[in-house]
């Protein structure tokens, strides 16, 4: 089970990805950005994540590039993800899509590059334009991301590469049993968006007890029952006490039917849209 901050997993392709990493979701550029990324680095986080339509890739940047000249660190030593809009999907506009998060970011490459989300009758080309991307070495590994068990069917159909990762909301409240099921049963690393819930469970009596029970706090009892379930997590925080808080969960395990109450908290209740009803 995952001891430290900087253990991994290792994908189907063999490329190792950190258990836990910074999410920089609707966080604006500028400064608060920057000492965000660079903050999460010197306190011992190896991934960070981003997107093309958060609007943030520079400050990610930035803030990756402070991050490693204050530690010392080689760029090799970080997992640095992003992803493609739907706007940008198909196979022509998602290489030049992946070009311009390159640049923005100021990185030669990539360790993961996600399609955001299935838009229909354009993931498969989509995805044929990450595989030309790995296959270039640009990318280390590809994914998808917002994606439920017919998508990832339907694109392993025609898909060459099969995805290293589902990146997808999961807590306590949705826990996609069918999902994980599935991508464990195909090699696919299970990621989490939104493990906190965007703040909703951090009042919840059943994981306040448990969290009384282990002298932490509700959200490291969460992230520490994603890491438990084998889920790679990404939570999102710019404020400096608060990625140091998160990335403590190494120092505690939850006790099997401390796990099984967490899960009973299952609603299948979404705080973001059903990828099979989405309009953007």
């Amino acid at each position: 089970m995952t001891k430290h901050l900087q253990d991994t997993t290792t994908l189907h392709n063999g490329v190792k990805m950190p258990w836990l990493g910074l999410g920089v979701f609707k966080v604006e550029e500028g400064p608060e950005l920057v000492e965000a990324v660079k903050t999460a680095i010197i306190n011992g986080y190896r991934s960070i994540d981003t997107a093309a339509v958060y609007g943030n890739e520079e400050g990610v940047g930035q803030g990756i590039r402070e991050g490693l000249a204050e530690t010392g660190l080689s760029r090799e030593e970080l997992f640095v993800t992003s992803k493609v809009w739907n706007a940008d999907q198909g196979y022509e506009s998602a290489l030049q899509a992946f070009e311009v998060s390159l640049r923005k970011l100021g990185l030669d490459y990539l360790d993961l590059y996600l399609i955001h989300w299935p838009v229909q009758g354009k993931y498969k080309d989509t995805w044929r334009a990450l595989e030309a991307i790995y296959e270039s070495g640009k990318a280390r590994s590809i994914g998808v991301s917002n994606f439920h068990v017919h998508h990832l069917q339907d694109l392993l159909q025609e898909a060459k590469i099969k995805p290293m990762v589902d990146q997808v909301e999961f807590h306590p409240c949705l826990t996609q049993e069918e999902l994980r099921a599935y991508c464990r049963e195909q090699g696919i690393q299970f990621e989490a968006w939104s493990p906190l819930m965007q703040g909703e469970l951090l009042d919840n009596e059943v994981l306040k007890t448990v969290a009384g029970r282990h002298g932490k706090s509700v959200a490291q009892v969460i992230l520490r029952w994603d890491l438990q379930n084998g889920v790679v997590t990404i939570p999102k925080s710019t404020k400096e006490h608060r990625i140091i808080e998160n990335a403590s969960v190494f120092d505690f395990e939850l006790t099997e039917d401390e796990m099984s109450r967490i899960s009973a908290l299952n609603e299948n209740k979404r705080v973001g849209p059903d990828p099979d009803n989405f309009d953007f």
